[in-house]
C-alpha cells in the first residue's frame, strides 16, 4: 500500500523512489508566477463564450523608479542652470590672471624758503595752517558713495575702496609705522606677487623709483623726531572706477599734516610736517575676496625737508626754527591739487602755519 502522499495506483514505473522529480529543486514563488508573460483565466472568467484559458501578460516596465526620475531631473535643472550663470553672470571670474606691475614711486622733498615756523603748542599751529579744517585721523579718509560697475557689483566696489583705506591708514597714521619700525601691518595688505619688492625696498632700498621704503609708507627716524600730537590732521578723496572687466583701480589723493617735536628734548618747539600722497591701486578679483590691494603708483611731496638730505629710506624733517639751503626751483604748495614734477621742490610759504 502507498502512503499517503503516494498515487492511488501507486508510483508511476521510472518515477525516482520516494516521491521526488528532477523539478522539486524549482520553486514558483510570487514574484516568479507574476512575471510569467502566460496567464491562467480565473474560473469566472473562462465561463465566457470562446474565452482562452489563459491571456498573454503586458510585460512589466522594469524602469528607473519616480523618485530616480525625479532626481534625473533635478541634476539637469542644476546642471543646466550652472552653466547658463557661468556664461551670463556680469560677475564672472577671468580664468586668466593679468601679471602684477611693479610699484612705481616718486618721493619729492620740499625745502622752506626759510626758518622753519614752530610755537609749543600743536593745537595753535593746526588752527594757524591750511589744516585748521581738516579731519583727525581716518575720519579724514571717508568712503565715497559707491556704485556698481558694469562687470563689479556693489559690494566688490566697497571693499576695493576700504582696502585702500585701510593701506592709506596704516601706512600713514599708524605710531608704530611712522617713529618705529613696524612694516608687517601695511605689507600683509599687498597683493602676494608685490612682497618681493616691498620687502627689498627695506632690506636695499635705493632712490630707484621702485625700492623707496617711504614710496609704500611714511617713516621718519625715531632718533630724531617724536609726534607731539598723535591726532594727525588729514585731508583728502577717494574714487574708484572699473578699468576692464576683470580690474578696478582706486585712486586715493590725501594731504597728513603731522605735529612733530625733537625726540631729544620734550620742551621743545613744535612744528608742522606734510605729507601729500596720491596713490593708486589696482584691484582683480582675487585682490578683492582676499582684501589685499596692488600698488602700482605712488606719488609723494613732503616737507619741509632738505634736499641734500637722503629721503629714500625715512623722512628727516627739518623742525622748529631749522633752515634749508636756498635754492631749487619755484615754490610748490601740497595743498594744492597741481602735480610737481621737480625731484625737490621749494616748499611755498603759503604751506606753513602763520605764527
Amino acid at each position: 500500500m502507498g502512503g499517503p502522499g503516494d498515487p492511488p495506483e501507486g508510483t508511476p514505473e521510472g518515477a525516482p523512489v520516494g516521491g521526488e522529480d528532477e523539478y522539486r529543486s524549482v520553486v514558483f514563488d510570487e514574484s516568479f508566477v507574476r512575471a510569467a508573460r502566460l496567464q491562467e483565466y480565473s474560473a469566472h472568467e473562462r465561463m465566457s463564450d470562446h474565452a482562452p484559458a489563459v491571456r498573454r501578460r503586458p510585460p512589466l516596465h522594469r524602469g528607473l523608479s519616480r523618485q530616480a526620475l525625479i532626481l534625473l531631473l533635478l541634476i539637469a535643472v542644476a546642471f543646466g542652470t550652472a552653466i547658463y550663470m557661468g556664461v551670463r553672470h556680469p560677475y564672472q571670474t577671468s580664468p586668466i590672471r593679468q601679471p602684477v606691475e611693479p610699484l612705481r614711486m616718486t618721493v619729492i622733498p620740499l625745502a622752506p624758503a626759510g626758518r622753519v615756523p614752530g610755537h609749543p603748542d600743536a593745537e595753535y599751529l593746526y588752527a594757524h595752517s591750511p589744516a585748521a579744517q581738516y579731519r583727525i585721523g581716518a575720519e579724514g579718509i571717508p568712503l565715497p558713495a559707491s556704485r556698481r560697475t558694469a562687470h563689479f557689483s556693489d559690494g566688490q566696489v566697497v571693499s576695493a575702496l576700504t582696502t585702500a583705506k585701510d593701506y592709506l591708514v596704516r601706512s600713514s597714521l599708524d605710531p608704530d609705522v611712522l617713529v618705529g619700525d613696524q612694516v608687517r601691518a601695511v605689507r600683509v595688505l599687498l597683493d602676494t606677487d608685490q612682497l618681493d619688492q616691498f620687502d627689498q625696498s627695506f632690506t636695499h632700498p635705493a632712490a630707484d623709483g621702485r625700492h623707496a621704503p617711504t614710496g609704500w609708507l611714511v617713516r621718519f627716524d625715531p632718533a630724531e623726531v617724536r609726534l607731539a600730537d598723535g591726532r594727525i590732521r588729514v585731508q583728502g578723496s577717494l574714487q574708484a572706477a572699473e578699468t576692464d572687466a576683470s580690474t578696478l583701480e582706486v585712486t586715493a589723493d590725501h594731504t597728513f599734516v603731522y605735529a612733530l617735536r625733537s625726540a631729544g628734548s620734550a620742551g621743545s618747539a613744535v612744528s608742522l610736517f606734510t605729507v601729500r600722497r596720491e596713490l593708486h591701486f589696482r584691484f582683480d578679483r582675487d585682490d578683492l575676496r582676499m582684501h589685499t590691494a596692488q600698488l602700482v603708483v605712488s606719488y609723494v611731496q613732503a616737507g619741509p625737508l632738505s634736499c641734500a638730505e637722503d629721503s629714500t629710506n625715512r623722512l628727516h624733517p627739518l623742525l622748529a626754527g631749522q633752515t634749508a639751503k636756498a635754492g631749487g626751483p619755484a615754490g610748490t604748495d601740497p595743498y594744492a591739487t597741481g602735480s610737481a614734477t621737480a625731484l625737490c621742490g621749494s616748499l611755498a610759504t603759503s604751506a606753513q602755519p602763520k605764527v
